[in-house]
């Protein structure tokens, strides 16, 4: 593989740093609000089917994830929740907004390792203000030489990025936690993948099957590039 790779893409959110146990923490604080309507789970379940409707509309991101929340709370609670419940998903959702960004264990070391021997590339999608905020506040921009925030991670917007890049598929490695989002699109069009599974996944990114392709190489931790490339 590391013959043939001249980009490598990482995926930012869950690979590069922590995200989703925030997102899990803030759907927790929101099943205690209206823990006097439903149970936690069935709220939760509440929320997933609002977030999977406007996702087309809304996009992914904590954003999105707050205006869900709040259709969720009128409808669970008939239209009946106090204010208060609003302004409670309001101030954590601008709380988790301004948090800084945790790098998980091995990021800056391995980026050190491959920038020069490769182009690196972050290739992430969510909110634009939100991710560009995460980006600058990583301390992470400098060793990429593009940087790309997508709306979604589909074929379509691979084929994007390549061409911007002007790589060909057999040329590109993208690094990700997400089997549906950062490895099976980028394999179907050709290109090699490192899969890099991350200990908490959001609903919509969980992918039972087992991937098996010569291109696509699992990983324990972000380190174990550096055995492959």
């Amino acid at each position: 593989m590391k013959d043939k790779i001249e980009f490598i893409a990482f995926d930012a959110d869950d690979t590069l740093w922590e995200n989703e146990l925030y997102f899990q923490e803030f759907e927790q604080e929101f099943c205690k609000l209206l823990g006097k309507y439903l149970p936690a789970a069935s709220i939760s379940d509440e929320l997933f089917k609002t977030e999977m409707k406007n996702l087309h509309m809304y996009g992914y991101g904590l954003k999105s994830m707050m205006l869900s929340m709040i259709e969720t709370a009128c409808r669970v609670s008939a239209s009946n929740c106090e204010i208060q419940c609003i302004e409670e998903i309001i101030r954590y959702g601008q709380e988790l907004l301004q948090r800084p960004v945790t790098l998980l264990e091995g990021v800056q070391e391995v980026l050190l390792q491959l920038q020069g021997r490769y182009k690196l590339v972050l290739a992430t999608k969510g909110d634009l203000f939100d991710q560009k905020r995460k980006v600058v506040n990583s301390g992470l921009q400098d060793y990429f030489c593009h940087i790309e925030i997508m709306s979604d991670k589909k074929c379509a917007d691979y084929q994007k990025l390549l061409a911007h890049l002007g790589c060909k598929p057999e040329n590109f490695l993208m690094v990700g936690n997400s089997a549906k989002s950062d490895i099976l699109p980028v394999l179907e069009l050709g290109g090699c993948a490192a899969h890099i599974p991350h200990h908490i996944t959001w609903a919509h990114e969980q992918f039972e099957g087992k991937i098996n392709h010569p291109d696509c190489i699992l990983l324990g931790n972000i380190r174990e590039i550096l055995t492959i490339i």
